[in-house]
């Protein structure tokens, strides 16, 4: 059996001819391998495939209080599975992102889907809390790779100056799935039953496998994979063993950590916006309906989706002109300057306006301010988070679902207290103080990408994890 320590070709970072190269040596143009109607295809294949894993966390909550009566469970048990569910993304990332810089990005959703499939059919027929933890890990860690090697294909098929607006349709579809989820999951709480909506899961995902089986082409770049480098066809055919959590090697860097924190710290308002949700708008506003409730979450998605495509394109437009100012020479940080719009202004303002509107502004007025800044908010963090990711895979290149998978874990990790602590504070300190304290993270995560922005380059220089050259970019 071969490793991923197996030696490769001397010459690993040649390109097999007619791929990467012409027949006389020179060099193609690797992202005109496909035409704008199959990329808008796969595009919208893998924005899909980051939706899922969003939908299939954000979904199941609203149904606690069923699933804990229907199996006969407190609801602090069936709680656990919400918790296991982002363990089995973080690692199931690392996983899924790490076989594909070595296989290929198509083999692994052709392999993860089935596992999601496996795990909602077990959820839905689960008889005991038990089971229902054991399927609900084998069905988040089936589509866990969605968000990280969905970044990287855009990678893969797009220009550096086109990334960002491709990059933008693909978080805002993906990131809808946060406030469309506890809709849908709510609506099939209180009107049907939480076993249908999980066996429904299970029918998206295989219709969604067809897709992928049948239209979508593997994207990595010719001579890139790890098996492309292998020595020799036997190594190819054997079970290559791949390290999951190698790419948190790519931790060492301190620029990775700083933009990871920064934007950890625009997403935690998203979270003192909507994981109380039910505790502050509902009990505020008097709102009892578990699908009205969830219909609350709908303008903090639909400003993810606007938020995305401006910053996208924002992005782009830095790109080219800061690149044009150095007559030509490229900075990846280049990328980062537009997120002062979402980090510094519409997060804390739209997380600070809400607290003020929920303890002070009753009725209708209240609520309409409410929903306004909610939608001000997923705005605000789309346009940090967008660019982000497209600033990480031009940063590292065919290593970026790696870098995603590793830097979605650390986030992870770090907004798992966070979370926790939302709903203790807002009890202590009430709710405005806790929005605030929102707020002030926020700008703090600003300060960290201006740090990144101004001293990127000094950065790069003291830990090389493997970033990426213009060339590869």
């Amino acid at each position: 059996m071969a490793t991923e320590e197996t030696p490769l070709r001397a010459d690993d970072q040649q390109l097999v001819d007619g791929n990467g190269y012409n027949g006389d040596g020179s060099e193609r143009d690797i992202y005109t391998r496909f035409s704008m109607a199959e990329k808008r295809i796969i595009v919208t294949l893998v924005s899909l495939a980051g939706l899922l894993p969003l939908f299939v966390g954000g979904s199941f909550v609203p149904s606690i209080p069923q699933i804990a009566k229907d199996l006969q469970a407190s609801g602090a048990v069936v709680s656990l599975t919400v918790s296991l569910a982002v363990f089995a993304n973080a690692t199931g990332g690392l996983v899924w992102s790490g076989y594909a810089s070595f296989y290929g990005r198509r083999p692994m959703y052709l392999c993860g889907m089935p596992l999601t499939i496996l795990g909602s059919i077990g959820s839905a027929y689960s008889a005991n809390v038990i089971a229902l933890l054991f399927w609900r890990f084998i069905q988040a860690f089936g589509c866990s790779g969605g968000m990280s090697i969905g970044a990287a294909v855009i990678g893969d098929i797009y220009r550096l100056e086109e990334r960002g607006t491709a990059m933008g349709s693909f978080f805002g579809a993906s990131l809808f799935g946060l406030a469309v989820a506890p809709l849908a999951g709510g609506t099939a709480a209180e009107y049907w039953s939480w076993r249908g909506f999980q066996v429904t899961l299970g029918g998206w995902c295989l219709i969604q496998l067809g897709l992928m089986y049948w239209f979508l082409p593997e994207t990595a770049h010719p001579g890139t994979r790890g098996i492309d480098r292998l020595k020799d066809e036997s190594s190819r055919k054997r079970l290559v063993l791949v390290n999951p959590f190698k790419s948190l090697g790519m931790l060492k860097s301190p620029i990775l950590i700083l933009i990871t924190v920064a934007n950890t710290f625009a997403l935690s308002t998203d979270y003192v916006l909507l994981v109380p949700i039910a505790y502050t708008v509902g009990i505020q506003y008097n709102i009892k309906s578990e699908t009205l409730i969830g219909a609350c979450f709908l303008p903090n998605g639909l400003g993810n989706i606007l938020g995305a495509y401006i910053s996208g394109r924002l992005s782009d437009v830095l790109i080219k002109k800061w690149r044009a100012k150095r007559n030509g020479v490229w900075c990846p940080e280049d990328r980062l300057r537009g997120v002062y719009i979402g980090a510094l202004y519409l997060t804390p303002l739209s997380v600070s306006l809400a607290g003020l509107a929920m303890a002070y502004l009753g009725g209708s007025p209240g609520l309409t301010m409410t929903l306004i800044c909610l939608f001000t908010n997923g705005m605000g963090v789309d346009m940090v988070l967008t660019p982000n990711g497209s600033y990480i895979v031009d940063l590292m290149g065919a290593q970026s679902a790696e870098a995603m998978a590793a830097l979605t874990a650390l986030r992870s990790l770090l907004l798992a207290p966070l979370s926790a602590l939302i709903v203790p504070s807002i009890e202590l300190l009430g709710i405005v103080a806790t929005n605030v304290l929102a707020a002030l993270l926020a700008i703090i995560g600003y300060f960290l990408f201006w740090l990144t922005i101004q001293y990127g380059n000094q950065m790069r220089a003291y830990v090389d994890v493997g970033y990426a050259a213009i060339e590869h970019s």
